[in-house]
């Protein structure tokens, strides 16, 4: 039996109202994993890619793409929570076996998504070239910083489309697709950048002179790059979704009728997500502001560090989608008991997962942050602020994975309301008055407290609010 039938037959044993035991459980939770993260890791080396190409440029450059990266975070974070909106209800409607309604909300959530990221595309691009003045920039990286932001900006109904139908195909319980095209987006990025970001040069291989065309574009030629795999990438994640997806494919005479509800419970899911991405970037944002004037060195230093350390917290990303899928086709069947087991489960998994990587991003920091960086300053200063936040990496799993817990059940306010409670009662008070006295190793201290504190506030209220009321729920039935 290969990966994708033994995934099928336990998802489909939980549907039908199969018990599953503590292994077949763990084993559904790796399986569907695996994928997940995979595609999560595939989405960090392309930045990655990009930081590490930039890196070779000059500080300058490097700082420039850090400069608004907080702010691209928050545009893929809102186009995200859009599309949570209709892959929680697939996953309900899956987990019920009710595939045509599923489907209804694919052609539903498709358009919706798609009208929201053109709006949301137009209003950035026309901010492009002010945002970098609004984060306090240096006036040598602003045009750069502008330039990067206007292409990602243009990208987004692409990467929203991307997003959407990779959540889709996931929540249907198709981890693997989408992963791979993540993998695939990622070598189509190392491509387009290379013959972008670069001029044309001759290189020698083994004694062959080998003259390489190249664009000599700089940071434009890395937004570029990126913009183009994505393009290709959502290209083909829709053919999947709406061609080969078993559950999912477009049939013919298959009216599309969907009911206002449907519209309601979207935006009742997304709104909250969409706030807790408003609320998380916007902090994120402030934080960059915070580390701006501590000059260029830290701002690259600071962005180069956030990159490398995503390689450690992207299981936990990945961790959670799973979570997500499980969740919300456990709780479409009606199996509260063994969701409530799979709540607990899906967050201990993560913590413990993200407790090795944190050791290994310890260990492994200076080589991690050399990757990115040529500059003796950028990769001293790196390593010793990932080496501070390798500590905080099992909690700030736990707040992952049970973020992806609540929104499988449709309930995307907590998520919200800790974010708020963590990250501006927290993380920005702690390091605005940590910065000036201990520069960039301040800033992410507070970063390390205020994500313990997130994962604690997070695991104490899956067991009070998710663990107790699928308790009530399972005593019901």
């Amino acid at each position: 039996m290969n990966e994708k039938t033994k995934n099928d037959h336990l998802l489909a044993q939980m549907r039908n109202g199969a018990a599953l035991t503590t292994p077949q459980q763990l084993s559904l939770i790796v399986r569907l994993s695996i994928p997940a993260i995979l595609a999560q890791i595939s989405s960090i080396i392309m930045q990655y890619i990009d930081a590490s190409m930039i890196g070779r440029l000059s500080p300058g450059d490097g700082a420039a793409i850090g400069l608004v990266s907080s702010s691209t975070w928050l545009l893929g974070g809102l186009c995200m929570a859009a599309s949570t909106g209709f892959t929680v209800q697939i996953a309900n409607r899956t987990g019920a076996n009710e595939l045509q309604q599923a489907r209804t909300l694919v052609k539903l959530g498709l358009r919706a998504v798609l009208l929201f990221s053109l709006v949301l595309a137009a209003i950035a691009a026309l901010l492009s070239f002010r945002l970098p003045i609004w984060l306090g920039g240096a006036a040598d990286i602003q045009s750069k910083a502008g330039q990067y932001f206007l292409v990602f900006a243009l990208s987004l109904p692409f990467v929203q489309l991307n997003s959407a139908a990779a959540g889709m195909l996931q929540c249907s319980g198709n981890m693997r697709t989408p992963g791979l095209l993540e993998v695939l987006m990622c070598l189509l990025d190392v491509v387009f950048n290379a013959l972008l970001i670069f001029p044309s040069a001759t290189y020698d291989f083994f004694g062959v002179q080998v003259h390489l065309w190249g664009a000599g574009l700089g940071i434009l030629g890395a937004a570029l790059g990126t913009a183009l795999s994505e393009v290709v990438t959502a290209g083909l994640m829709l053919f999947f979704l709406l061609r080969r997806s078993e559950a999912l494919h477009l049939r013919k005479n298959e009216p599309f009728q969907f009911e206002k509800g449907d519209l309601r419970r979207a935006l009742k899911i997304a709104v909250p997500v969409a706030v807790e991405q408003i609320i998380t970037c916007s902090a994120y944002i402030a934080f960059t502001r915070i580390v701006a004037p501590l000059g260029s060195i830290a701002i690259a230093a600071n962005s180069f560090s956030i990159t490398a350390e995503s390689l450690c917290y992207m299981p936990g990303y990945g961790i959670g989608a799973a979570a997500t899928t499980i969740i919300g086709q456990a709780i479409g069947a009606k199996q509260f008991r063994l969701t409530k087991h799979f709540g607990r489960l899906t967050t201990v998994f993560g913590a413990l997962v993200m407790a090795a990587s944190g050791a290994l991003m310890y260990c492994f920091a200076p080589q991690m942050i050399g990757v990115l960086s040529v500059d003796a300053q950028i990769r001293a200063l790196g390593t010793q602020v990932l080496r501070i936040e390798a500590f905080a990496e099992p909690f700030y799993a736990a707040s992952i994975v049970a973020s992806g817990v609540f929104r499988g059940a449709g309930d995307t306010v907590v998520p919200s309301v800790l974010s708020l409670i963590s990250m501006w009662g927290v993380r920005i008070p702690l390091a605005a008055f940590l910065a000036p006295r201990y520069g960039l190793a301040g800033v992410w201290s507070a970063m390390c407290i205020e994500l313990c504190v997130r994962g604690l506030l997070f695991t104490l209220l899956l067991e009070l609010r998710f663990c107790r009321r699928m308790q009530r729920q399972a005593a019901e039935k």
